[in-house]
Protein backbone atom coordinates (compact mmCIF):
# COMPACT_ATOMS: atom_id res chain seq x y z
CA UNK A 1 0.00 0.00 0.00
CA UNK A 2 1.40 3.38 -1.01
CA UNK A 3 2.26 5.73 1.84
CA UNK A 4 1.45 9.42 1.46
CA UNK A 5 3.37 11.73 3.79
CA UNK A 6 1.16 14.53 5.13
CA UNK A 7 2.41 17.77 6.66
CA UNK A 8 0.12 20.19 8.51
CA UNK A 9 1.00 23.89 8.78
CA UNK A 10 -1.01 25.31 11.65
CA UNK A 11 -1.71 23.32 14.82
CA UNK A 12 -4.76 25.24 15.98
CA UNK A 13 -8.27 23.93 16.44
CA UNK A 14 -8.71 22.47 12.96
CA UNK A 15 -5.09 21.34 12.62
CA UNK A 16 -5.41 19.41 15.86
CA UNK A 17 -8.65 17.90 14.57
CA UNK A 18 -7.00 16.71 11.36
CA UNK A 19 -4.12 15.18 13.32
CA UNK A 20 -6.59 13.47 15.64
CA UNK A 21 -8.48 11.88 12.73
CA UNK A 22 -5.32 10.69 10.98
CA UNK A 23 -3.97 9.14 14.17
CA UNK A 24 -7.20 7.55 15.39
CA UNK A 25 -8.87 6.56 12.11
CA UNK A 26 -5.83 5.82 9.97
CA UNK A 27 -6.72 2.14 9.68
CA UNK A 28 -10.27 2.68 8.46
CA UNK A 29 -9.09 5.37 6.03
CA UNK A 30 -6.46 3.04 4.59
CA UNK A 31 -8.91 0.16 4.24
CA UNK A 32 -11.40 2.33 2.36
CA UNK A 33 -8.98 4.36 0.24
CA UNK A 34 -6.20 1.89 -0.44
CA UNK A 35 -3.52 4.42 0.51
CA UNK A 36 -1.90 5.10 3.88
CA UNK A 37 -1.96 8.73 5.01
CA UNK A 38 1.05 9.15 7.29
CA UNK A 39 1.17 12.19 9.57
CA UNK A 40 4.80 13.08 8.97
CA UNK A 41 5.10 16.68 10.21
CA UNK A 42 3.13 19.43 11.99
CA UNK A 43 4.54 22.96 11.90
CA UNK A 44 3.48 25.77 14.22
CA UNK A 45 5.13 28.67 16.00
CA UNK A 46 3.94 27.15 19.29
CA UNK A 47 4.71 23.46 19.67
CA UNK A 48 4.56 23.30 23.46
CA UNK A 49 0.90 24.03 24.22
CA UNK A 50 -1.21 20.91 24.76
CA UNK A 51 -3.85 20.62 22.00
CA UNK A 52 -5.35 17.45 23.41
CA UNK A 53 -3.77 15.31 20.69
CA UNK A 54 -0.81 13.04 21.41
CA UNK A 55 1.42 13.06 18.31
CA UNK A 56 4.44 10.83 17.78
CA UNK A 57 7.85 12.13 18.80
CA UNK A 58 9.62 14.17 16.14
CA UNK A 59 6.44 15.18 14.30
CA UNK A 60 6.20 18.71 15.70
CA UNK A 61 8.42 21.43 14.25
CA UNK A 62 8.59 25.20 13.97
CA UNK A 63 10.15 25.00 10.49
CA UNK A 64 7.36 25.12 7.92
CA UNK A 65 9.80 25.45 5.02
CA UNK A 66 11.49 22.18 5.97
CA UNK A 67 8.05 20.55 6.28
CA UNK A 68 7.20 21.54 2.70
CA UNK A 69 10.38 19.83 1.46
CA UNK A 70 9.76 16.61 3.42
CA UNK A 71 6.11 15.74 2.69
CA UNK A 72 3.95 14.78 -0.27
CA UNK A 73 0.91 16.85 0.73
CA UNK A 74 0.89 20.22 2.52
CA UNK A 75 -2.22 21.03 4.59
CA UNK A 76 -2.46 24.80 5.19
CA UNK A 77 -4.57 25.60 8.25
CA UNK A 78 -3.10 28.84 9.59
CA UNK A 79 -5.63 31.11 7.86
CA UNK A 80 -5.14 34.68 6.75
CA UNK A 81 -4.02 35.98 3.38
CA UNK A 82 -0.30 36.71 3.75
CA UNK A 83 1.84 34.01 5.37
CA UNK A 84 -0.64 31.33 4.33
CA UNK A 85 -0.42 32.45 0.71
CA UNK A 86 3.38 32.38 0.86
CA UNK A 87 3.44 28.82 2.18
CA UNK A 88 0.91 27.58 -0.37
CA UNK A 89 2.84 29.13 -3.26
CA UNK A 90 6.12 27.65 -1.96
CA UNK A 91 4.51 24.22 -1.83
CA UNK A 92 2.95 24.51 -5.29
CA UNK A 93 6.17 25.81 -6.83
CA UNK A 94 7.88 22.67 -5.51
CA UNK A 95 5.19 20.54 -7.14
CA UNK A 96 3.61 19.56 -3.82
CA UNK A 97 -0.09 18.88 -3.42
CA UNK A 98 -2.00 21.34 -1.21
CA UNK A 99 -5.12 21.02 0.90
CA UNK A 100 -6.56 24.15 2.51
CA UNK A 101 -9.65 25.43 4.31
CA UNK A 102 -8.73 29.07 3.65
CA UNK A 103 -11.86 30.60 2.10
CA UNK A 104 -10.71 34.22 2.33
CA UNK A 105 -7.43 33.45 0.57
CA UNK A 106 -9.12 31.44 -2.17
CA UNK A 107 -11.86 34.02 -2.73
CA UNK A 108 -9.34 36.82 -3.26
CA UNK A 109 -6.32 35.02 -4.73
CA UNK A 110 -7.73 31.79 -6.13
CA UNK A 111 -6.88 32.67 -9.72
CA UNK A 112 -3.19 33.15 -8.86
CA UNK A 113 -3.02 30.00 -6.75
CA UNK A 114 -4.71 27.82 -9.35
CA UNK A 115 -2.36 29.16 -12.03
CA UNK A 116 0.61 28.17 -9.85
CA UNK A 117 -0.82 24.69 -9.37
CA UNK A 118 -1.32 24.29 -13.11
CA UNK A 119 2.18 25.51 -13.91
CA UNK A 120 3.79 23.09 -11.46
CA UNK A 121 1.64 20.01 -12.14
CA UNK A 122 0.20 20.19 -8.63
CA UNK A 123 -3.28 20.14 -7.13
CA UNK A 124 -5.22 22.28 -4.65
CA UNK A 125 -8.14 20.78 -2.79
CA UNK A 126 -10.38 22.99 -0.65
CA UNK A 127 -13.58 21.19 0.36
CA UNK A 128 -13.40 22.59 3.90
CA UNK A 129 -13.43 26.19 2.67
CA UNK A 130 -17.22 26.17 2.19
CA UNK A 131 -19.77 24.53 4.43
CA UNK A 132 -17.39 22.78 6.83
CA UNK A 133 -18.03 19.07 6.49
CA UNK A 134 -20.78 19.41 3.87
CA UNK A 135 -19.39 18.14 0.51
CA UNK A 136 -20.63 21.04 -1.63
CA UNK A 137 -17.34 21.63 -3.50
CA UNK A 138 -17.20 18.00 -4.56
CA UNK A 139 -20.86 18.14 -5.58
CA UNK A 140 -20.26 21.15 -7.85
CA UNK A 141 -17.00 19.90 -9.35
CA UNK A 142 -18.09 16.29 -9.85
CA UNK A 143 -21.64 15.34 -8.84
CA UNK A 144 -23.32 18.12 -10.83
CA UNK A 145 -20.87 18.23 -13.72
CA UNK A 146 -23.63 17.24 -16.17
CA UNK A 147 -25.79 20.22 -15.22
CA UNK A 148 -26.00 23.91 -15.86
CA UNK A 149 -26.41 25.42 -12.41
CA UNK A 150 -29.58 27.47 -12.28
CA UNK A 151 -29.26 28.60 -8.68
CA UNK A 152 -27.48 28.12 -5.38
CA UNK A 153 -28.92 29.34 -2.08
CA UNK A 154 -26.72 28.92 0.97
CA UNK A 155 -26.91 29.41 4.72
CA UNK A 156 -23.15 29.41 5.07
CA UNK A 157 -22.36 31.04 8.41
CA UNK A 158 -23.27 29.18 11.57
CA UNK A 159 -22.70 32.22 13.79
CA UNK A 160 -25.31 34.30 11.95
CA UNK A 161 -27.75 31.42 11.72
CA UNK A 162 -27.39 30.78 15.45
CA UNK A 163 -28.01 34.45 16.28
CA UNK A 164 -31.05 34.77 14.00
CA UNK A 165 -32.51 31.49 15.28
CA UNK A 166 -32.26 32.57 18.89
CA UNK A 167 -33.58 36.06 18.14
CA UNK A 168 -36.64 34.49 16.53
CA UNK A 169 -37.24 31.83 19.16
CA UNK A 170 -36.62 34.01 22.21
CA UNK A 171 -37.99 37.33 21.02
CA UNK A 172 -34.62 38.93 21.81
CA UNK A 173 -32.65 41.67 20.10
CA UNK A 174 -29.37 41.29 18.20
CA UNK A 175 -26.89 42.74 20.73
CA UNK A 176 -27.60 40.47 23.74
CA UNK A 177 -27.76 37.34 21.59
CA UNK A 178 -24.43 38.25 19.96
CA UNK A 179 -22.87 38.76 23.40
CA UNK A 180 -24.15 35.37 24.53
CA UNK A 181 -22.87 33.72 21.34
CA UNK A 182 -19.44 35.18 22.08
CA UNK A 183 -19.49 33.75 25.61
CA UNK A 184 -20.45 30.32 24.24
CA UNK A 185 -17.70 30.40 21.60
CA UNK A 186 -20.07 30.56 18.62
CA UNK A 187 -18.98 34.12 17.75
CA UNK A 188 -15.54 35.69 17.71
CA UNK A 189 -14.61 38.51 20.09
CA UNK A 190 -14.43 40.69 16.97
CA UNK A 191 -17.45 39.36 15.05
CA UNK A 192 -17.45 41.63 11.98
CA UNK A 193 -16.30 38.98 9.51
CA UNK A 194 -19.32 36.87 10.39
CA UNK A 195 -22.15 39.26 11.24
CA UNK A 196 -21.35 41.77 8.49
CA UNK A 197 -21.59 39.01 5.88
CA UNK A 198 -18.02 38.83 4.60
CA UNK A 199 -17.36 35.24 5.65
CA UNK A 200 -20.44 34.23 3.69
CA UNK A 201 -19.30 36.41 0.77
CA UNK A 202 -15.97 34.56 0.55
CA UNK A 203 -17.84 31.27 0.32
CA UNK A 204 -20.35 32.66 -2.18
CA UNK A 205 -17.48 33.81 -4.44
CA UNK A 206 -16.01 30.31 -4.43
CA UNK A 207 -19.32 28.59 -5.19
CA UNK A 208 -20.19 31.08 -7.94
CA UNK A 209 -16.81 30.61 -9.57
CA UNK A 210 -17.17 26.84 -9.64
CA UNK A 211 -20.72 27.08 -10.95
CA UNK A 212 -20.05 29.57 -13.75
CA UNK A 213 -16.47 28.96 -14.83
CA UNK A 214 -14.75 32.24 -13.99
CA UNK A 215 -12.93 33.18 -10.80
CA UNK A 216 -14.95 36.19 -9.67
CA UNK A 217 -13.18 37.23 -6.50
CA UNK A 218 -15.12 39.50 -4.14
CA UNK A 219 -15.60 42.36 -6.60
CA UNK A 220 -19.05 41.40 -7.95
CA UNK A 221 -20.40 40.12 -4.61
CA UNK A 222 -22.99 42.39 -2.99
CA UNK A 223 -22.80 42.09 0.82
CA UNK A 224 -25.11 43.04 3.71
CA UNK A 225 -24.89 41.66 7.25
CA UNK A 226 -27.39 41.05 10.03
CA UNK A 227 -26.63 43.84 12.52
CA UNK A 228 -29.77 45.78 11.56
CA UNK A 229 -32.21 42.90 11.81
CA UNK A 230 -34.73 43.83 14.50
CA UNK A 231 -37.15 41.84 16.58
CA UNK A 232 -39.94 43.66 14.71
CA UNK A 233 -38.72 42.31 11.37
CA UNK A 234 -38.51 38.76 12.68
CA UNK A 235 -42.01 38.97 14.17
CA UNK A 236 -43.59 40.40 11.02
CA UNK A 237 -41.76 37.87 8.84
CA UNK A 238 -43.17 35.09 11.04
CA UNK A 239 -46.68 36.52 10.76
CA UNK A 240 -46.34 36.53 6.98
CA UNK A 241 -45.07 32.93 6.84
CA UNK A 242 -41.34 33.65 6.52
CA UNK A 243 -38.10 33.39 8.44
CA UNK A 244 -35.12 35.70 8.03
CA UNK A 245 -31.84 34.02 7.09
CA UNK A 246 -28.48 35.41 6.03
CA UNK A 247 -28.43 33.92 2.55
CA UNK A 248 -25.81 33.59 -0.17
CA UNK A 249 -27.73 33.83 -3.43
CA UNK A 250 -26.07 32.72 -6.66
CA UNK A 251 -28.30 32.40 -9.68
CA UNK A 252 -28.39 32.69 -13.43
CA UNK A 253 -31.32 34.30 -15.24
CA UNK A 254 -31.33 34.57 -19.03
CA UNK A 255 -27.59 34.02 -19.00
CA UNK A 256 -26.86 36.79 -16.49
CA UNK A 257 -25.37 35.88 -13.10
CA UNK A 258 -25.98 37.51 -9.74
CA UNK A 259 -23.94 36.89 -6.60
CA UNK A 260 -25.21 38.48 -3.41
CA UNK A 261 -25.24 38.01 0.36
CA UNK A 262 -27.86 39.61 2.56
CA UNK A 263 -30.62 38.91 5.09
CA UNK A 264 -33.51 37.35 3.20
CA UNK A 265 -37.09 36.36 3.91
CA UNK A 266 -37.37 32.62 3.21
CA UNK A 267 -40.68 30.72 3.41
CA UNK A 268 -41.09 28.76 6.64
CA UNK A 269 -42.25 25.85 4.48
CA UNK A 270 -38.94 25.78 2.57
CA UNK A 271 -36.19 23.36 3.51
CA UNK A 272 -33.73 26.23 4.01
CA UNK A 273 -36.26 27.97 6.22
CA UNK A 274 -35.96 25.09 8.68
CA UNK A 275 -32.18 25.04 9.03
CA UNK A 276 -31.52 26.52 12.45
CA UNK A 277 -28.81 27.04 15.04
CA UNK A 278 -25.19 26.59 13.99
CA UNK A 279 -26.07 24.34 11.05
CA UNK A 280 -25.45 25.20 7.40
CA UNK A 281 -27.46 24.31 4.34
CA UNK A 282 -26.87 24.66 0.61
CA UNK A 283 -29.77 24.30 -1.84
CA UNK A 284 -28.66 23.83 -5.46
CA UNK A 285 -30.69 23.42 -8.61
CA UNK A 286 -29.32 21.97 -11.83
CA UNK A 287 -31.14 22.03 -15.14
CA UNK A 288 -31.34 18.21 -15.31
CA UNK A 289 -31.02 17.12 -11.68
CA UNK A 290 -33.43 19.70 -10.32
CA UNK A 291 -33.20 20.68 -6.64
CA UNK A 292 -30.86 19.10 -4.08
CA UNK A 293 -30.08 20.05 -0.49
CA UNK A 294 -26.83 19.63 1.45
CA UNK A 295 -27.10 20.01 5.21
CA UNK A 296 -24.76 19.67 8.16
CA UNK A 297 -22.33 21.37 10.49
CA UNK A 298 -20.63 24.22 8.70
CA UNK A 299 -17.81 24.87 11.13
CA UNK A 300 -16.02 23.50 14.16
CA UNK A 301 -13.05 21.26 14.66
CA UNK A 302 -14.62 17.91 13.80
CA UNK A 303 -16.67 18.94 10.77
CA UNK A 304 -13.91 20.98 9.15
CA UNK A 305 -11.24 18.39 9.91
CA UNK A 306 -13.43 15.68 8.37
CA UNK A 307 -13.60 17.65 5.11
CA UNK A 308 -9.82 18.23 5.12
CA UNK A 309 -9.16 14.49 5.52
CA UNK A 310 -11.63 13.71 2.73
CA UNK A 311 -9.50 15.94 0.49
CA UNK A 312 -6.37 14.15 1.68
CA UNK A 313 -7.91 10.87 0.58
CA UNK A 314 -8.58 12.28 -2.90
CA UNK A 315 -5.06 13.68 -3.15
CA UNK A 316 -3.60 10.41 -1.90
CA UNK A 317 -5.48 8.43 -4.56
CA UNK A 318 -4.34 10.87 -7.24
CA UNK A 319 -0.71 10.43 -6.19
CA UNK A 320 -1.01 6.65 -5.90
CA UNK A 321 -2.50 6.40 -9.39
CA UNK A 322 -0.35 9.08 -11.03
CA UNK A 323 -3.40 11.15 -11.90
CA UNK A 324 -2.67 14.73 -10.93
CA UNK A 325 -5.39 17.13 -12.18
CA UNK A 326 -7.86 14.23 -12.41
CA UNK A 327 -10.37 16.75 -11.04
CA UNK A 328 -8.82 20.20 -11.53
CA UNK A 329 -9.02 22.64 -8.61
CA UNK A 330 -10.80 25.02 -10.94
CA UNK A 331 -11.56 24.73 -14.63
CA UNK A 332 -12.05 28.03 -16.44
CA UNK A 333 -14.79 28.17 -19.04
CA UNK A 334 -17.22 31.07 -18.88
CA UNK A 335 -20.79 29.80 -18.58
CA UNK A 336 -22.67 33.11 -18.36
CA UNK A 337 -23.10 36.46 -20.14
CA UNK A 338 -22.82 39.20 -17.53
CA UNK A 339 -22.63 39.69 -13.76
CA UNK A 340 -25.52 41.89 -12.71
CA UNK A 341 -24.93 44.78 -10.32
CA UNK A 342 -27.30 44.83 -7.37
CA UNK A 343 -29.28 47.69 -8.96
CA UNK A 344 -30.35 45.39 -11.80
CA UNK A 345 -31.42 42.32 -9.86
CA UNK A 346 -35.11 41.48 -9.64
CA UNK A 347 -36.71 40.36 -6.41
CA UNK A 348 -39.72 40.62 -4.18
CA UNK A 349 -39.38 43.01 -1.25
CA UNK A 350 -40.48 43.43 2.35
CA UNK A 351 -40.92 47.07 3.38
CA UNK A 352 -41.54 48.23 6.95
CA UNK A 353 -42.65 51.82 7.49
CA UNK A 354 -43.63 53.91 10.50
CA UNK A 355 -46.47 56.23 9.49
CA UNK A 356 -48.67 58.80 11.16
CA UNK A 357 -52.19 57.49 11.69
CA UNK A 358 -53.80 59.81 9.19
CA UNK A 359 -56.22 59.31 6.34
CA UNK A 360 -54.74 58.93 2.88
CA UNK A 361 -51.29 57.76 3.95
CA UNK A 362 -51.64 54.28 2.43
CA UNK A 363 -52.91 55.79 -0.81
CA UNK A 364 -49.87 58.08 -0.98
CA UNK A 365 -47.49 55.16 -0.44
CA UNK A 366 -49.29 53.01 -3.00
CA UNK A 367 -49.16 55.87 -5.51
CA UNK A 368 -45.36 56.17 -5.21
CA UNK A 369 -45.02 52.43 -5.78
CA UNK A 370 -47.46 52.47 -8.68
CA UNK A 371 -45.57 55.28 -10.41
CA UNK A 372 -42.62 52.91 -10.64
CA UNK A 373 -44.72 49.92 -11.75
CA UNK A 374 -44.29 48.19 -8.39
CA UNK A 375 -47.33 46.19 -7.36
CA UNK A 376 -48.24 45.26 -3.80
CA UNK A 377 -48.60 41.58 -2.94
CA UNK A 378 -49.83 42.02 0.64
CA UNK A 379 -50.11 44.70 3.31
CA UNK A 380 -50.38 44.69 7.10
CA UNK A 381 -51.34 47.64 9.27
CA UNK A 382 -51.84 47.01 12.98
CA UNK A 383 -53.90 49.39 15.05
CA UNK A 384 -51.51 49.58 18.01
CA UNK A 385 -49.44 52.76 17.83
CA UNK A 386 -45.85 53.17 18.95
CA UNK A 387 -44.81 55.60 21.70
CA UNK A 388 -44.28 58.33 19.10
CA UNK A 389 -47.83 57.90 17.84
CA UNK A 390 -46.87 56.17 14.59
CA UNK A 391 -48.24 52.84 13.41
CA UNK A 392 -46.24 50.21 11.54
CA UNK A 393 -47.14 49.33 7.97
CA UNK A 394 -45.69 46.21 6.35
CA UNK A 395 -45.78 45.84 2.57
CA UNK A 396 -44.74 42.85 0.47
CA UNK A 397 -44.25 43.58 -3.22
CA UNK A 398 -44.36 41.46 -6.33
CA UNK A 399 -41.13 41.01 -8.27
CA UNK A 400 -39.52 44.27 -9.34
CA UNK A 401 -36.11 45.70 -10.11
CA UNK A 402 -33.87 46.79 -7.25
CA UNK A 403 -33.31 50.24 -8.75
CA UNK A 404 -37.06 50.85 -8.82
CA UNK A 405 -37.59 49.87 -5.21
CA UNK A 406 -34.67 52.06 -4.11
CA UNK A 407 -36.15 55.00 -5.99
CA UNK A 408 -39.60 54.35 -4.54
CA UNK A 409 -38.24 54.16 -0.99
CA UNK A 410 -36.46 57.48 -1.46
CA UNK A 411 -39.74 59.09 -2.54
CA UNK A 412 -41.78 57.44 0.22
CA UNK A 413 -39.38 58.66 2.90
CA UNK A 414 -40.11 62.22 1.76
CA UNK A 415 -43.83 61.86 2.42
CA UNK A 416 -44.87 63.97 5.44
CA UNK A 417 -46.87 61.07 6.88
CA UNK A 418 -43.85 58.71 6.89
CA UNK A 419 -41.53 58.92 9.90
CA UNK A 420 -37.91 57.85 9.65
CA UNK A 421 -36.35 55.39 7.23
CA UNK A 422 -38.13 52.64 5.34
CA UNK A 423 -36.76 49.21 6.27
CA UNK A 424 -36.21 46.98 3.24
CA UNK A 425 -35.46 43.25 3.02
CA UNK A 426 -35.46 41.00 -0.04
CA UNK A 427 -37.62 37.90 -0.39
CA UNK A 428 -36.71 34.60 -2.06
CA UNK A 429 -39.65 32.21 -2.56
CA UNK A 430 -37.46 29.14 -2.72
Amino acid sequence: MKQIKVGIIGFGTVGAGVADILLKNGDVISSRAGVELVLARIADLDITTDRGVKVPAGVLTTDADALIDEVDVVVELIGGKTVAKDFILKALNKGKMVVTANKALLAEYGKELFAAAEANNADIYYEASVGGGIPVIKALREGLAANHINSIYGILNGTCNYILTRMEQEGADFAPILADAQKLGYAEAEPSLDVDGFDTAHKAAILASLAYGEWFGLGPVYVEGIRNISQQDLAYADELGYRIKLLAIIKQTDGDVQVRVHPTLVPKSALLGNINGVFNGVFMEGDFLGPSLFYGRGAGREATASAVVADLVDVGLNLACGSVHRVPAFRAGKLYKNVLPISEIRSRYYLRLAVRDESGVLASIAEELSRRNISISSLIQHEVAAEDGTVPVIILTHITQEARIVDAISAIEQLPEVVGEVRRLRIEDI
